[in-house]
């Protein structure tokens, strides 16, 4: 919570009003008493050291002195003439509550505080947002640094503006363990507040636009900080939803905090450069102007610069210097209709010769934020690229101010316009992405990848477009459909031909998606794929599935366990299974068999803790085996006596064949039960697991092969061969004569004159099928020696 500072006894503020007038349930004699102020102020400074949540928000100790300015309402009103008489008199209302929440808080600049949420305000009526949305942003700080809660915003201004204010408000970072954890859960509760309820976005952005103009007053280290979570989180949202008037702004004050020095040195160039390019801009105006009246087309023609940012992207990724950049203006035709769109571009195209390669028709195939527009890039005078944007009016409205263009509410209904439509459909994406990510960071991450603007157009079989990153996989096209289409995927046809799923879609490809019911996501594809959905769903399946084999052994090892204490799992009630929770701090059963099976807890200990709690409750006899199933800990000693986990390769990434010596059946072998790694299988002579039988004992378990082994194991081998030409083929066919697959090669760097030694990483079933391997190889005339490898 945030404290005054000062001791203003009434607010400065035109239309404010006192704290008790606000009914905010705090006398303002208790706010004045020095003593409590001064305990309050220490706690603020701790708050404001560990919170990065306080860059811009009320501080006890401005950068700059104090403004006791006079903070007026009309500019906001004056901008409010679309609304209803009744609906600007609850926005002052929400003004003086706000007023009066903040009063004695000061921005790091010295000015009122209040004096950011009604620039905030007056930024979104110039969007025409709604009365709830005003609300909302003269609000937006009262919960996160006042000690106003939710419910007081529900009963003075109704659930929906106090909904939106929550959605706005951040976490308080010392409930998480690291920045990084908090600014990811905090921006994860912004992006599900925005899937509901976009105008929570639309304030955010507005308060963000307001705090990045004014960042000259936050210290040069936050500045920084803030600029590139800007650049990385909030302009794509903004380009996303199709502002590209705020995406444009906070691109470049992003660039002016980051990168100073080269901001200033671009800054200068491009003002020198206007004297230099002003002949030959008005030379493209008159002669397009004139143009355009010869063929009786009416139109609005306008010259731009680029903005700052932009040059010095193409700068970096073209690798040239700004006197290279040669389309530093764009020209923007604005025209009545789409089909003067097209003739208006026929004109400019027999004025100027068109470059090849350099047209982009938006209006067929609107961009990924509903755009629309014609692009083509044209050879003024004296050879000079210029670059012309063709739209009617209304698509000009809807790029520059996106979504808030055409205000709807109805999700999906008709009268939403294009690009409502498509913002909503990225925002239910964002849904799904959130239920298939594990935590707040990985959530953010698969976030920022789908907020990249480019896209590439391909098609399903049925010519139905989709939209893609560009960079996007087939894979990814198979997720984009549905998740399970994804998950099911075995192959693909692109325009017809059979092709890796990781091949890199291209514009007008027709993609088709081959399933299988049994197949199921490969963790590899997470190397290739691109979209944020495709990433979460993948890693979710494999989560699930781990989760799942997991369980299963858990519950195997600690069956296991309870028989040797005589007891048969199956019939333990759920009274004591409540109890055993208590003690070990799990949620439910399956979290203990998990844990079990990670490592993370001992069968052992579990079972002797069961025990005892039936012992406590009486010994009940109808959890006990029978005497001839009880396994005694004199027996115990008997090898052939212990109850052994079955393995046959089939469990997943639960159980795992150790690569120190490539166990493989008919091996004898013993498991581990690894911290946080499940069970990891390896030969008894393994001298990496006698080492580690000798540390810790009672982690290790008996495992037994499985009589159903439909897999094959990898196991080494060491080959000591003569000299010459083709050994390696040669060797190599034995191997494969033998059915056996062969997964890695190497040679020794030093080998003797005569022989060299050939490492092999092959597969096999069995023992069996090893010792028909190493025949087939004794039988070659080049072979001297083979030989099984392990670690030592």
């Amino acid at each position: 919570m945030e404290l005054p500072l000062g001791t203003q006894k009434s607010s400065e503020l035109v239309g404010g009003v006192s704290p008790n007038e606000a009914s905010l349930g705090v006398q303002q004699s208790d706010l004045l008493d020095a003593p409590e102020q001064n305990t309050k102020k220490s706690i603020l400074a701790t708050l404001l050291a560990q919170s990065s949540r306080h860059l811009f928000g009320p501080t006890s100790a401005p950068n700059l002195p104090l403004k006791h300015q006079v903070v007026s309402i009309e500019g906001l009103l004056s901008k409010l003439t679309y609304l209803k008489p009744d609906e600007v008199t609850l926005i002052k209302k929400a003004f003086q509550f706000s007023d009066a929440a903040h009063l004695g808080q000061y921005r790091h600049s010295g000015e009122p505080y209040i004096t950011h949420p009604v620039a905030v305000a007056e930024l979104c009526a110039t969007w025409r947002l709604d009365a709830p949305s005003i609300m909302a942003a003269l609000l937006h700080d009262v919960i996160e640094d006042t000690g106003v809660s939710k419910s007081d915003l529900v009963e003075k201004f109704g659930s929906k503006v106090a909904e939106l204010v929550e959605g706005l408000t951040k976490l308080d970072k010392l409930e998480f363990q690291s920045h990084a954890e908090a600014q990811a859960e905090s921006f994860r509760k912004m992006f599900m507040a925005m899937a509901r309820d976009v105008r929570v976005i639309l304030v955010k952005l507005a308060d963000r636009t307001h705090n990045m103009r004014t960042l000259d007053a936050v210290p040069m280290e936050k500045r920084r900080r803030v600029a590139a979570e800007t650049i990385e989180i909030y302009a794509p949202i903004a380009h996303r939803l199709g502002l590209n008037i705020i995406y444009r702004d906070l691109q470049d004050l992003s660039f002016r905090y980051s990168m100073p020095m080269r901001f200033r040195v671009i800054e200068g160039a491009v003002k020198r450069a206007r004297g230099n390019r002003k002949e030959m801009v008005e030379k493209i105006l008159q002669a397009s102007r004139m143009a355009f009246a010869k063929a009786n087309l009416e139109v609005d023609l306008r010259g731009r610069e680029k903005t700052l940012f932009s040059i010095y992207n193409k700068m970096r990724s073209k690798h040239v210097s700004f006197s290279q950049v040669l389309d530093v203006y764009a020209f923007r035709v604005t025209v009545h209709s789409v089909d003067e769109c097209y003739r208006a571009l026929g004109i400019l195209h027999s004025l100027f010769k068109p470059m090849p390669g350099k047209f982009k028709d938006y209006i067929a195939i609107p961009k990924l934020n509903g755009y629309q527009s014609l692009h083509t890039t044209l050879l003024g005078p004296s050879g000079v690229p210029v670059e012309f944007q063709i739209r009617t009016t209304e698509m000009h409205a809807v790029a520059e101010a996106g979504v808030a263009a055409h205000w709807a509410y109805k999700d999906g209904s008709p009268d939403m316009s294009e690009v409502q439509n498509r913002a909503h459909q990225w925002l239910q994406s964002l849904i799904d992405i959130q239920d298939s990510s594990g935590d707040s960071q990985e959530f953010l991450e698969h976030v920022k990848i789908d907020l990249f603007p480019d896209a590439v157009y391909v098609f399903t079989p049925k010519g139905q477009i989709r939209a893609l990153p560009r960079g996007a996989t087939a894979l990814d096209f198979a997720y984009s459909i549905h998740s399970d289409l994804g998950n099911n995927c075995v192959a693909v046809k692109i325009n017809g031909l059979q092709l890796p799923l990781r091949s890199e879609l291209k514009n007008g490809d027709i993609i088709e998606v081959v399933t299988s019911a049994n197949s199921q996501p490969n963790p590899g594809w997470l190397a290739f794929v691109r979209t944020g959905k495709a990433r979460a769903s993948i890693r979710h399946s494999l989560k699930t599935k781990h989760y799942s084999e997991s369980l299963q052994l858990g519950e195997r090892l600690l069956a296991n366990a309870l028989r040797q204490q005589g007891v048969d799992a199956a019939l333990i009630t759920p009274e004591i299974w409540e109890k055993l929770m208590h003690w070990t701090g799990d949620k439910n059963r399956e979290e203990a068999c998990v844990n079990i099976a990670l490592g993370r807890r001992s069968p052992q200990e579990l079972a002797i803790r069961i025990k005892i709690l039936i012992d406590d409750e009486g010994g009940s006899e109808q959890m006990r085996l029978g005497a001839a199933d009880w396994v005694t800990p004199a027996q115990e000693l008997h090898h052939h006596q212990r109850q052994a986990i079955l393995v046959d390769g089939r469990e997943g990434n639960s159980i795992s064949f150790q690569t120190c010596c490539h166990p493989i059946p008919g091996d004898n072998i013993i498991g581990y039960l690894g911290k946080g790694e499940g069970l990891q299988v390896h030969t008894n002579e393994c001298p990496v697991a006698l080492r580690m039988l000798s540390k810790d004992s009672d982690k290790w378990v008996e495992v037994e092969w499985g009589k159903e082994l439909n897999r094959e194991f990898e196991v080494d081998l060491a080959i000591d061969t003569r000299q010459g030409k083709g050994v390696l083929a040669r060797v190599a066919s034995s191997v494969t004569a033998a059915d056996s697959n062969i997964m890695n090669v190497s040679m020794e760097d030093r080998y003797k004159e005569d022989s060299v030694t050939i490492r092999f990483t092959i597969q096999v079933y069995d023992r069996l099928h090893l010792s028909k391997v190493m025949r087939s190889l004794r039988t070659n005339h080049d072979v001297m020696r083979v030989t099984r490898t392990r670690a030592l």
